[in-house]
């Protein structure tokens, strides 16, 4: 499997509303379950679309991106003050054992889905914490998204945070996209 990372020259493009008819924000903060004080990391939060969305329910957003220049454009379009920007490959997370409540994963699973991508989400995650993932599936049309190679669909994603060591507590395929939420 293929896997890349979003081109910061084409960052505009991520900030388009109709990304809304694939993961909505009610959806997102839903799923996490989470309450006004929580610790919360968006996992390749690019410009901070989705990161925006989050940041008022909850206490602290870790804006998770491996990409200094997706930083760059979300400090240029302004943070919301509980939002920290942190440079990181999801496989070598900067946080301590069990510091987030929870964590999203929004249309990038496919870009670090790696054992030890997942091994580390399982150590920054409390007990009880859950990481929420909505993402493109290799079942789609490949109309949008990544190429249908680069993909993975919710039954295999799932057994990915099964093997992580994580409970798999909502898989659902759809249309274009699936959604796995797994809990520590």
């Amino acid at each position: 499997m293929g896997f890349h990372t979003f081109d910061a020259d084409r960052a505009d493009n991520l900030e388009d509303v109709s990304r809304f008819r694939y993961c909505s924000r009610d959806e997102l903060i839903g799923h996490m379950a989470v309450g006004r004080e929580a610790v919360v990391a968006d996992l390749g939060s690019g410009t901070g679309f989705y990161t925006d969305e989050i940041a008022p329910f909850v206490g602290t957003v870790y804006a998770v991106d491996v990409q200094q220049a997706m930083h760059d454009y979300y400090r240029s379009k302004g943070l919301p003050e509980n939002v920290e920007p942190v440079t990181s490959d999801i496989a070598s997370l900067p946080f301590a054992d069990g510091e987030l409540d929870a964590a999203v994963s929004t249309m990038t699973f496919h870009e670090f889905a790696t054992p030890e991508s997942l091994a580390e989400l399982h150590r920054v995650t409390a007990d009880g914490g859950r990481v929420v993932v909505a993402d493109w599936t290799a079942r789609g049309t490949g109309d949008a998204g990544p190429p249908l190679d680069e993909r993975y669909d919710a039954a295999v994603a799932a057994e990915q945070f099964r093997d992580a060591g994580f409970t798999v507590t909502h898989e659902m395929e759809r249309p274009d996209t699936f959604v796995v939420v797994a809990t520590v």
